[in-house]
């Protein structure tokens, strides 16, 4: 079971896969073995990706193909977008649950 970090510029915590991309945090996802994701938004270049992409792709995923999404958590000092990261969290766990049987 993983634990994923995905940040352009903080350590990555002990027990922790470091990423760099939204592409790398998505193949892992697809892989099924994540069970925490803790991200950030600003990657140093929003043309390549920020962390709410990989939000975006979860959030399909849960509502279109019944993925379980791990545990989420945002670590962006970005106020703005640390808020819409979570809100995208808590559409990605309301469609959890409306799936649950």
């Amino acid at each position: 079971m993983l634990k994923v970090f995905l940040d352009d510029e903080r350590p990555t915590p002990e027990g922790w896969v470091p990423t760099r991309w939204p592409e790398e945090v998505i193949t892992l996802l697809e892989g099924g073995r994540v069970v925490e994701l803790s991200l950030d938004h600003d990657l140093g270049d929003d043309d390549h990706g920020t962390g709410y992409d990989v939000l975006l792709w979860l959030e399909e995923a849960v509502a279109t193909r019944g993925f379980v999404p791990p545990r989420v958590r945002v670590h962006s000092a970005n106020s703005s977008a640390r808020q819409k990261m979570e809100q995208a969290i808590l559409r990605i766990e309301r469609f959890a649950r409306e799936r649950e049987p």
